[in-house]
């Protein structure tokens, strides 16, 4: 079947089943230009909450699926294709969290987004890339703090507040091959560009990387915000690759350069058209979190959603 008679059977199923597409930047092209929402990790958790669908289809990782679900319980949470998983999340467990509690009484755990929800219901605070560094600091240097699961993230985090934490040893597997020698390496090829990179990257917490004038630490919204605002004309992107076509559809003009062509998300890439197409068709593949997972995980939810 041709991507014209799926997009049009999609857009038909969506408004007989009062339907919703989220769609993750990190998603094939084709996936994202049919989404009615096109976000990052805290994005689309808010539209998840804000929405008045009654079948949400997420198109983005296995995680993400389970926030929206524990966000909105009330609606059937659709994720269009199977083994969808993410290195951040899998590197820990609810189990880990615990160990952690137990030799640390009073101490508080902040888990980034890219977690499972059985991790997010033994989490004090959630945060995504973006208000990671205010949810630090909303909780101060007066308490003892577990940052879970992306060492880099978390790092960088220290560095920007000086507020000293645990970190737990996980990294996302696209970003952690993004380092200090291929950030100077691409500055110097085009000096007269910026740098726009993801703080999920394994130069995040480099003082060389960090002093660089032309170099900015962003969520994949705060990149995309930097290249409009900015009168640049040429920019590194240094996160994952289906980042470039909105960034390149929203900046006529504009040159984006990507800082690897191997920071691929594979699990983003498992999501086809044809998966959205039968996810709405069949109903099928349906993310639900048990009710007592949910109503533990949805406090650390709501915390990073207040926060920022």
């Amino acid at each position: 079947m041709e991507n014209k008679d799926i997009i049009r059977q999609i857009e038909e199923l969506k408004k007989e089943k009062n339907a919703i597409v989220l769609a993750h930047y990190y998603t094939h092209p084709e996936v994202q230009d049919i989404a009615d929402y096109i976000g990052d990790s805290l994005g689309l958790a808010r539209e998840a909450g804000n929405t008045t669908a009654d079948i949400i289809v997420f198109c983005g990782v296995h995680f993400m699926a389970e926030t929206a679900s524990v966000i909105s319980p009330q609606k059937k949470v659709l994720i269009p294709a199977q083994k969808c998983g993410c290195s951040l999340a899998e590197s820990i467990t609810g189990k880990d969290i615990q160990n952690w509690k137990e030799k640390n009484p009073g101490g508080l755990v902040v888990s980034y987004v890219n977690t499972t929800a059985e991790v997010k219901a033994e989490t004090d605070y959630c945060c995504t890339s973006s208000n990671a560094i205010q949810v630090v600091e909303h909780l101060g240097k007066d308490k003892k703090i577990f940052f879970t699961p992306d060492k880099n993230l978390g790092a960088y985090i220290v560095k920007k507040t000086g507020i000293e934490m645990d970190l737990w040893d996980g990294d996302c597997c696209v970003h952690e091959r993004i380092d200090s020698n291929m950030i100077i390496e691409m500055g110097n090829k085009y000096p007269e560009a910026d740098i726009l990179i993801h703080p999920e990257s394994n130069c995040a917490n480099d003082d060389e990387i960090l002093n660089m004038p032309n170099a900015y630490f962003y969520s994949t919204a705060g990149i995309i915000k930097h290249a409009a605002e900015s009168e640049k004309k040429q920019f590194i992107i240094a996160t994952e690759l289906g980042t470039l076509h909105q960034l390149e559809k929203a900046n006529p003009g504009k040159e984006f350069i990507l800082i690897h062509p191997k920071t691929i998300c594979g699990s983003m890439k498992r999501v086809k058209l044809q998966g959205v197409l039968d996810a709405l068709l069949e109903e099928k593949y349906e993310v639900k979190v048990p009710e007592e997972i949910s109503k533990k995980a949805i406090t650390s939810i709501q915390r990073m959603l207040e926060i920022g």
